[in-house]
C-alpha cells in the first residue's frame, strides 16, 4: 500500500505558475511509475502527465506539453508537477496517483489511468481568465 497526499493547488491567474507536490509514504516510492491526472467540472477524469520510477522518462497529453513538467524526487517520496502558462481550460482537480511496476522496467510508465492502483484525494487548481 501506498498512501499519496497533494498539495500545492489554488487560484491562480491565466498565464501564472503552480506547483503541485504529492507526498507518498507506505511502500518503497521507487517501486513506482508516478502519474497525474486531472478531472474538470462535468467531465471524465482525464491523463496530464507520467513519469517512470527512475525518473529518466517522462509523458504528456498534448495539451500540456511544453507548459507542464513532472519531475520525481525519490530520495524525498514526492512527485511534482510544475504548471506554467496555465490556462482557464486548466481548471480541475488535480489528482496523484501510483502504478505498482517494480517488476517493470525502471523506464516503463503508463498513461491509462487502469493502471493507476492508488490514488490521493486531489488537489483543486482554479484559473482565472
Amino acid at each position: 500500500q501506498v498512501h499519496l497526499v497533494e498539495s500545492g493547488g489554488g487560484v491562480v491567474q491565466a498565464g501564472g505558475s503552480l506547483r503541485l507536490s504529492c507526498a507518498a509514504s507506505g511502500r518503497t516510492f521507487s517501486d513506482y511509475a508516478m502519474g497525474w491526472f486531472r478531472q474538470a467540472p462535468g467531465k471524465e477524469r482525464e491523463f496530464a502527465a507520467t513519469i517512470s520510477r527512475t525518473g529518466d522518462m517522462s509523458y504528456y497529453q498534448d495539451s500540456v506539453k511544453g507548459r507542464f513538467t513532472i519531475s520525481r524526487d525519490n530520495d524525498k517520496n514526492t512527485v511534482y508537477l510544475q504548471m506554467n502558462g496555465l490556462k482557464p481550460e486548466d481548471t480541475a482537480v488535480y489528482y496523484c496517483a501510483a502504478d505498482y511496476s517494480r517488476y517493470f522496467s525502471g523506464s516503463y510508465y503508463s498513461a491509462s489511468e487502469d493502471a493507476y492502483g492508488y490514488w490521493g484525494q486531489g488537489t483543486q487548481v482554479t484559473v482565472s481568465s
